[in-house]
């Protein structure tokens, strides 16, 4: 059989390289999880805009010595299939030059390791120009002006990522996406910057301020609901499954109850979080085994896996998107089925209030050809009083009125509201103290029975008012 060797069209292999996928997000913290498998107790990230847009990243890491630098700029340094550490976060060998590839031109690493600093670069149009891969090796004193090069300097060890020639954010958008990249940081590496009884607490600094943890389930809340957790096992492996039940925005104040809706906001955020050896891969999907409901906004699912199981997941390059093989789906749609009836009660427990049989409301519920209906409560005592002093002309009209404002009341709008912006919702204010205060005198001076006023005092408006009269 005749064979011959086709090597790539290197300069279009670079441009479909650059075009994996990545957000600038998703490329930093996929870059982190390096620092995080060096050991690294402390990660400074700065990025600066002038002259030129420049990012960088430095841990306290083990560092590494000159060949083990070579082999972590290869592509595809590692077999997927491998067992790897336990706190390896990475698996295809591609994260760290991938992820700076979608973003910039010239990946620089700089490490040290036994007193010993090591330099390679990869630069993207000397490559292209060359059509070869050839790593650089640019000598220390031309990068000494690279930000965190000295703060490397006065450590032990440690390894200092930088990106030249970024093109995938402008200068123009450098305060959004500073500010994107902590508020994803700090959800994703939420467990390591929290630390735990075996786990101390990482430092992540963004431009010299520290990464508060974002976690996402709000477990110091005494409102939210731990529900009770699960291991699956599923081969040799053990997943575990804990969900939890955010609190109503009833429990919480505007600016918390805003703050865990995340910039998805809640109906989106509900469902699986996917964390592998503590990161966080994945969250806010049901992945097809559940439709995405109003009522199940408050529903969130962590599942710990460890880094053997990305089979069981297909896990990709990116760590953003991955998907249960089908011999978990049963499971899943079990505990879902589970959560969910417990994650509804919040809405539909609340909903029922309106059957409270001592207070007499504005409006019933009733039932209506096997469903309900809202009706205004026509027995209520003020309504009573307004038709008894009616003309007859006057009732019809009123009672014409009356039955357009509960057939167009407006649920789905009411809905949306609530869910969506709870805390924009002032319905209460069209009523105030005063109003108030004016219905009782007119009230009063009407001459009303003791039987009248005590029927008035079971009402929404003087419940609890009993000096009104």
């Amino acid at each position: 059989m005749k064979k011959e060797v086709v090597s790539p069209n290197i300069r279009n292999f670079i441009m479909s390289l650059r075009d994996v996928g990545y957000t600038f997000d998703v490329a930093v913290a996929d870059v982190l999880d390096n620092s995080i498998a060096a050991g690294a107790s402390e990660v400074h990230i700065q990025m600066l805009g002038e002259p030129e847009l420049v990012f960088c990243m430095l841990d306290n890491g083990n560092g590494m010595a000159a060949s083990e630098l070579v082999e972590a700029m290869r592509l595809g340094t590692k077999n997927p299939n491998e067992e790897r550490n336990k706190s390896d976060l990475g698996r295809f060998g591609l994260g760290l030059k991938t992820a700076s590839f979608s973003q910039c031109k010239c990946l620089t690493v700089i490490s040290k390791k036994d007193k010993k600093t090591s330099v390679r670069q990869w630069d993207l149009n000397y490559i292209a120009d060359a059509d070869e891969w050839i790593l650089l090796a640019p000598p220390l004193s031309q990068l000494n002006k690279l930000p965190l090069l000295k703060k490397l300097n006065g450590q032990d060890s440690g390894t200092l990522v930088v990106w030249q020639g970024i093109d995938s954010v402008s200068k123009d958008e450098l305060s959004s996406v500073i500010t994107n990249l902590r508020r994803h940081l700090s959800l994703v590496f939420h467990q390591f910057l929290e630390g735990g009884p075996k786990q101390k607490a990482i430092n992540i600094e963004i431009n010299n301020n520290s990464l508060v943890p974002f976690n996402p389930f709000n477990i110091n809340h005494p409102a939210t609901q731990q529900l009770t957790s699960e291991k699956l096992k599923i081969g040799k492996s053990t997943i575990t499954i804990q969900p939890y039940i955010l609190p109503h925005h009833s429990k919480l104040s505007q600016q918390e109850y805003e703050e865990y809706a995340t910039e998805e906001g809640y109906t989106k955020s509900q469902g699986f979080y996917l964390y592998r050896s503590r990161r966080l891969l994945i969250y806010g999907t049901w992945w097809g085994l559940h439709r995405t409901n109003d009522a199940h906004k408050l529903v969130r699912i962590k599942i710990d896996i460890t880094n053997e199981q990305d089979k069981y997941w297909g896990i990709d390059i990116k760590k953003s998107t991955a998907s249960p093989i089908p011999e978990l789906k049963s499971d899943l749609k079990r505990i879902i089925k589970q959560v969910t009836e417990k994650g509804s009660r919040p809405y539909t427990g609340r909903g029922k209030k309106i059957e409270d049989k001592l207070t007499t409301k504005f409006w019933e519920m009733l039932p209506y050809d096997e469903g309900v209906r809202f009706t205004l409560n026509h027995d209520h005592p003020l309504l009573e009083r307004l038709t008894s002093e009616l003309s007859e002309e006057s009732l019809g009209l009123l009672e014409i009125y009356l039955k357009g404002v509960e057939a167009y009341l407006p649920l789905e709008a009411i809905q949306a509201q609530l869910l969506q912006n709870p805390y924009e919702v002032h319905q209460n204010t069209l009523m105030t103290e005063e109003d108030i205060r004016t219905i009782a005198e007119k009230l009063r001076t009407a001459g009303l029975s003791e039987e009248e006023i005590a029927g008035l005092l079971k009402t929404e408006i003087f419940k609890n008012r009993e000096g009104l009269f």
